[in-house]
């Protein structure tokens, strides 16, 4: 696989081992991003950087690095927001790491078969805890109605297998023969499988936007007629359907828990009034009427609504679990667009270079991308590390993957 010996490849190995640190824990995956970092420095120790300054991607980076560090000293603990916006330094280096592997090292693919690998296992725990009621390891969720895998007590796993199946997914097409029937099948056998996976994990929000990251990437890929991504399209309602029928599990996650509040207006008043994520982005909002402008300061809501729990009004969280609530309350008006602005902007100004060069691997993560966005649904905080492990992941790649957009092609 390799062509060159383990010094030259060791950034490689360090980056495909990414699934697998987040899986082993918080702390873990840390590490492994910072032994990224020092791989990267040490290997561009001794090149010219001086050109990447001129490069949009990176002076808009800096911007919201400079806009988090500012954002510290309006924060209701300065200690608290500093130390997460000071952290933030590494998904930049991050994303320089990533750009610069793509741009030197032609074995590349590595990182995905080891990805889909990880992966896979992980797809397999979750069908084992669905059918036996415990994963491999003995971990399941103290409801039983989702899936946790080798999370222990988190029900994150949906939201971890996002994060890569849809560069994944690219990557298999990357390499799809249209002629070869067995690729073929291959390729659909895998999607329909984390498809499966994701939707038995429980997690409606992760499905939906899923969903919406499936269709978007069948939509943009050059390699699938018209009529097949129709069908496609048509059979996933179908499979839903069946399964949805055919489990209770999934009945109760996926609308049973709704079904008897339609004819029932007192159960319906009950339960918009008791439900715990209205309550959450109820409490966002008053964070935010109290702080318009300039917001609590990022990971500082915990700190406004639990010193204040005596407030009716507020509930005691981390965050308000929905993203705009999120940006909204700890940036206020002013800082939530200027994120906004720039991420967006980041993304959305190689959609041409994108479906112009049809790369699906770029495709997948521009899937993912967008659907951390999509409104009103519930999400976990965007600036805590799981979440921006994964969001700046397929980030990078996103820029990297694409020899007309990696930052390093300037330099070349």
């Amino acid at each position: 696989m390799f062509k060159a010996n383990l010094k030259d490849n060791h950034l490689l190995i360090l980056v495909s081992t990414i699934p697998l640190s987040i899986l082993v824990g918080a702390s873990v995956s840390l590490i492994n991003i910072i032994l990224i970092l020092f791989s990267f420095l040490y290997l561009y120790k001794n090149k010219n950087y001086s050109y990447l300054f001129k490069n949009k991607i990176f002076i808009l980076l800096i911007s919201i690095y400079t806009y988090l560090l500012l954002n510290s000293l309006i924060s209701i603990d300065f200690n608290i927001g500093f130390l997460r916006n000071f952290g933030f330094l590494r998904f930049i280096l991050l994303f320089f790491a990533i750009n610069y592997l793509f741009f030197k090292n032609k074995n590349v693919n590595f990182v995905f078969i080891v990805w889909l690998t990880i992966t896979f296992i992980v797809l397999l725990d979750s069908y084992f805890e669905f059918f036996v009621g415990k994963n491999v390891l003995g971990y399941s969720d103290t409801t039983g109605s989702r899936i946790v895998s080798f999370f222990k007590n988190e029900p994150i796993v949906a939201g971890y297998l996002n994060g890569f199946i849809f560069i994944i997914f690219g990557f298999l097409f990357s390499n799809f023969d249209k002629k070869n029937l067995n690729k073929k099948f291959f390729v659909f056998f895998i999607i329909l499988s984390f498809f499966f996976c994701i939707l038995i994990t429980g997690e409606r929000s992760n499905t939906l936007k899923f969903l919406f990251g499936l269709i978007l990437f069948m939509s943009l890929n050059h390699f699938i007629n018209y009529k097949f991504k129709l069908f496609f399209v048509l059979l996933i309602v179908l499979l839903f359907s069946f399964s949805y029928f055919n489990s209770d599990k999934i009945k109760l996650r996926y609308g049973g828990q709704l079904i008897h509040l339609i004819d029932n207006k007192e159960k319906r008043e009950t339960y918009l009034k008791n439900n715990l994520y209205i309550n959450h982005y109820k409490s966002g909002i008053e964070v935010f009427k109290k702080y318009p402008m300039l917001g609590v300061g990022n990971k500082n809501y915990r700190i406004e609504t639990c010193k204040n729990n005596l407030d009716e009004k507020y509930i005691c969280s981390t965050h308000p679990h929905q993203i705009y609530l999120e940006f909204l309350s700890e940036h206020g008006l002013f800082g939530s667009m200027l994120l906004l602005s720039i991420i967006l902007f980041s993304i959305l100004r190689n959609f041409k270079m994108m479906i112009g060069s049809k790369n699906l691997i770029q495709i997948g993560s521009f899937c993912y991308l967008l659907s951390t966005f999509l409104p009103i649904l519930p999400s976990g905080s965007f600036f805590n590390d799981f979440n921006a492990t994964l969001f700046w992941i397929n980030f990078s790649i996103f820029y990297a993957s694409n020899s007309r957009s990696n930052i390093f092609k300037m330099g070349d």
